[in-house]
Order: C-alpha cells, then structure tokens, then sequence
C-alpha cells in the first residue's frame, strides 16, 4: 500500500516540473529587451520565438534517449539544457558577453528542445503511474504549465520587478532547482499495481479533488497578481503561490491515513465470521481476490480490445448501408485503431486536425510571442507582465477545462472533437475583437479568450490523438502533430513581424537600429490574417467532428454495453 501514497508524490513531483517549465510563456516579458540589446529586427526577433518552438520539431529526442537512459538522467539533460540555453541569453542580455546572432539563436533552440524533454518525462510519469486514469493525470498536470508564466512574474515581482532580464536567470534557475527536488520521488517510483474498480474510482475522486486545488490556485494567480505592485506584496503573493502548489503533498497523507485506518482502528472492529456461514473463510477471501483480480483486467480494457470493437462493429451493423458507406470513405471505424506513419500521414481524419490545431491552438501561441510588442504598439507596456499573467492563467484554466468531458461522460456524452470545435471558438471571436478595437479592455478580452482557447487544445491534443490514431503510438504521432507549431511560429510570427516593420514609419527608431512600432496599424492586419485563419481552423475542426462523431457515439453505446453484459 505504500506504493499507492508513493504514486501520488509522483504525480505532485510532475505538478512542481510541469508548473516551472513553461518558460518559453514569458518571452514576451523580456522579448523588447532582447531586442533592444541584441539592435534586431521585429523580424530577426520572431526567428528568435521561432527557435524556441522549434525545439518540438526534435521532442522524439527525448523518446530515444528513454530507450537508454533512466528518467532521472533525462529529467536533469533537460535542466541541463534549459540552465545552459536561458543562462546564456541571460549573460548577452546584461551584456556580460556578447555573441553573434546565430549563437542566441542556437540557445533559444537548446531552451525550447528542454521544455519538450520535461513534458516527456512528465507524460512517462503520468502513464506509468496512472494506467487508468491516464487521461485526468495528464490533463491536471499539463495545466499547471500554463501557469508558468504567472507564477515567474510574482517572482520578478518578489525580487526586482524593474529588470526584464531576471526572467531568464529564473528560467535557467528554477527548472534545476525543482529537478533536485523532484529526483527523490522518482527514483522511489513504486512499482506497477493494478487497481481494483473501488480503487480507480478512489482515484479519480482524488483528482477531482486536486483539480479543485488547481482551480483555487489559477483563482488566486488571476486576482491578486494585480496587487503586486511592490517587492513587500509581491513576496507574499509569491509564498502563498508556493504553499497552493504545496498544498497537494495532503494527498499521499490522505492516502496514508486512510490505510492507517483501514489497517488498525477498522480492523479492531472487524466482526468475526458467524457460526452459519456455509463457506469456509479462506476459501471466500481467495474467490474475491480472483473476482477483484478479473475486475481489474476489464477496467484497463483500451479503447481497441475485441470486447468493445466486437460491439461497435455490430452496432455499426445495424446502422445500415448509409454509414457503411462513409466507413468506406475513409472516416475512422473503431477509436484506438493503432496507425503506422504511412497510415497516419493518408487519413483524412489526421490533416483535418492538424489543420484545426495548426489554425487555432498554434495561433494562441504566437499572440503570446508576441504579447509584448502589441501591448507596446498600443501603449501598454506597464501592463505587459500583467497580459502575460493574464494569458498564462486563462490558459491554465482552459488546460483544467479540458478534463471537463471525463467527468460529466456519464451524464452528458459528447465527442472530445465537438469539444475541440467548441474550444476553437473564442480564438476567432478574440482576434477579430483585437482588430475593432485598440482598447486596453478589448486587450484583456481577446487575451483572456485566446489563452482560455489554446491552452484547451494543448491539453485535449494528447487525449484526442490516442482515440483517434492508436495508444501506443502517441508518442509518435503526437510528435508529428506538433510539427505544426514551428512551422506556425514561423509564417504566422513572420507575417505579424513583416505588418509590423512596414508601419515602422509611424512609428519611432529607437536607439538602436530596430524600429518600434507605435499604433492600432502595427497589428491591425495580423489580427485581421490571424481571425480569417482562425476560422478555417474552425471549420476544420467541425468537418473533423462530424466525420467522428458517429465513431465515437458507437464506441460509447458499445462501452456502456459491455458495463452491462459485466
């Protein structure tokens, strides 16, 4: 049983990681520094975010180097990488040293490759410890990714809240401090225990409750992140950030106690067995350990074992010859189909994800990039550590918002990808509010309604890319999804860099010889370009859906089915 409470520090050790190691959120707090300094381009600055996101394009990296190495040893490359890449941006950007382009370039590539390694170890953890409820494990801890952006600006705030550049140290800094602080966990990993169906239930009540400390925890990073406006403030909003993330450590204690209790003061109270029991009490323990034993194989069935394919293939049956005919047409017959490269890049199905993801999640991604040259333009700059809080909370909410469809399954039933089209929506609606208006409000708006919006998708993405395409080979295909981000980051960073240096005439030269960009003009037309996309993506997404729709409703009928004929 200590196994159990060994678990869940895992999982609160993965929480720590993931909630300081979305660092690449906060770049757009120092990015117009960096800028400055380095005398670029707003072009050569988006190459820059480009490089960091970039760093996805080798997250297969990390899956190759599990194949030979501990997770500990891949956990500190990672540290390693991010100390060495953010570190070294840090030296040029106070002017320690001074380094050609290119090499800032390479760190931004080497800072953005150690987020991806740290989200691998975190996926690894999340499903090696958590077989059964997979799907709530990752989605609780991708969401405190979000808000690391938020949780770095109380600490700027903390320390010195008029040095852009201390981001950089931090983000060098904190990553290794967590990785010494996660390493005990880790290594005392239990080792794997199947769950009876009392326990996975037990479980995901736990998560219930850790999604609710979550929420508490984006509450009070979205409301009185506001209120550090001084060092005195911003230092005790800060300790009370650090004990909201601390908070979840109860968990292993709730674990203990309960066993304690079970062990001792429940079992004194055991009454014995009475005279008329016709059965022999050894006998009846063993046949409830087989029965548990059987139970706890059927609830780690996936969604692609004969039981269920059996089920949905006969129910698709019965639908007749109309929705045999759209199968034919390439639309997916069974969830969890596992599917090769070449099977994958063929499906119809994939490319109309991609594209929605490609249109909408990745788009939400660059707006942060780019989060401080527009409040800038707008004449928001005192306000930039405020958006960015801003976007990394809404995304932090989205992120939990993304669980949403697991725990009301078994009232309200709707498949992942109408959530995803729904999830798209704001996106649209934000950037073409930031088109019509260039008001302090209308920024806030389209900020939170983006972030909520991406930060859905990042978390859903994982979960959608396994029922869709196959389990075993998320890791995989999830790879080749996210290929799209850097290439996103690269058209559409360069198209809002390409409007924003054309109106550079209205605006000033600083110092240096970058132009900044003064106006509504500066990103009217990106915001104009990024809408339009933005609904293709949409569209994407609802052809997506209908296409899937009846795949899943199958699956669900054959599901609840199979409970009963149990």
């Amino acid at each position: 049983m200590a196994g159990q409470s060994r678990k869940w520090m895992i999982l609160v050790a993965t929480i720590w990681i993931q909630a300081f190691t979305g660092t690449n959120f906060d770049f757009s707090a120092y990015s117009s520094d960096l800028k400055s300094v380095l005398e670029i381009s707003q072009v050569q600055l988006n190459y820059l975010a480009v490089a960091s996101d970039l760093g996805k394009v080798f997250g297969w990296s990390s899956g190759l180097a599990l194949m030979y190495f501990p997770l500990w040893t891949v956990l500190f490359t990672a540290a390693f990488m991010g100390f060495v890449g953010y570190g070294v941006q840090w030296l040029v950007i106070t002017n320690f040293v001074s380094l050609p382009y290119i090499m800032v370039f390479l760190c931004c590539l080497l800072a953005g490759l150690s987020i991806c390694w740290f989200n691998t170890v975190c996926f690894v953890l999340c499903i090696s410890n958590f077989p059964a409820n997979r799907s709530l494990a990752l989605s609780l801890t991708v969401s405190f990714n979000g808000v690391s952006a938020a949780l770095y600006t109380l600490a700027y705030n903390a320390i010195n809240p008029t040095s852009p550049e201390l981001y950089l140290l931090l983000n060098a800094l904190i990553p290794l401090v967590i990785s010494f602080a996660a390493i005990i966990p880790i290594l005392r990993q239990p080792p794997f225990e199947p769950l009876p169906p009392d326990g996975v239930r037990r479980d995901s009540l736990m998560f219930l409750l850790l999604n609710i400390l979550a929420a508490l925890n984006g509450v009070y990073l979205l409301l009185f992140e506001s209120n550090s406006s001084d060092v005195t403030s911003a230092r005790l909003l800060f300790g009370g950030a650090i004990i909201l993330l601390i908070l979840p450590l109860c968990i292993p204690g709730l674990v203990i106690a309960r066993n304690w209790y079970l062990r001792t003061i429940h079992a004194s109270f055991r009454l014995e067995g009475s005279g008329f029991i016709l059965v022999d009490p050894d006998e009846l323990e063993l046949h409830k350990g087989m029965l548990a034993q059987e139970a706890d194989r059927e609830s780690y069935q996936f969604l692609n074992e004969d039981v269920v394919q059996n089920t949905v293939k006969t129910i698709a049956a019965e639908e007749g010859d109309a929705d045999e005919l759209l199968i034919t047409r390439g639309q997916l017959e069974v969830l969890g189909t596992e599917h090769s490269l070449k099977q994958l890049l063929c499906r119809v199905d994939f490319w109309l994800y991609y594209v929605a993801y490609f249109c909408g999640g990745t788009i939400g991604l660059v707006y942060s990039n780019n989060l401080g040259q527009i409040a800038q333009s707008l004449g928001q700059s005192s306000k930039t550590t405020t958006l960015v809080t801003l976007y990394s909370s809404s995304s932090f909410f989205g992120r939990l918002l993304s669980a949403t469809p697991d725990y009301i399954r078994a009232k309200f039933y709707f498949a992942r990808t109408g959530w995803l089209a729904i999830a798209l929506l704001p996106t649209p609606i934000a950037l073409f509010l930031l088109a019509s208006s260039g008001t302090a409000s209308a920024l806030q708006v389209g900020t939170a309604l983006i972030g909520l919006s991406s930060g859905f998708i990042f978390a859903a993405a994982v979960s959608i890319t396994s029922e869709l395409f196959g389990p075993n080979g998320v890791g995989v295909n999830h790879n080749i999804l996210i290929t799209n981000i850097p290439i996103g980051s690269l058209i559409y960073g360069v198209l809002a860099a390409l409007v924003y240096d054309s109106h550079g005439s209205t605006g000033i030269k600083s110092m240096t010889d970058s132009v900044v960009c003064r106006g509504r003009g500066c990103y009217y037309l990106t915001f104009v370009w990024w809408g339009c996309l933005s609904v293709l993506g949409l569209g994407s997404s609802l052809v997506l859906f209908i296409r899937t729709r009846r795949t899943y409703q199958r699956f669900e009928q054959a599901r609840i089915s199979s409970n009963i004929d149990s």
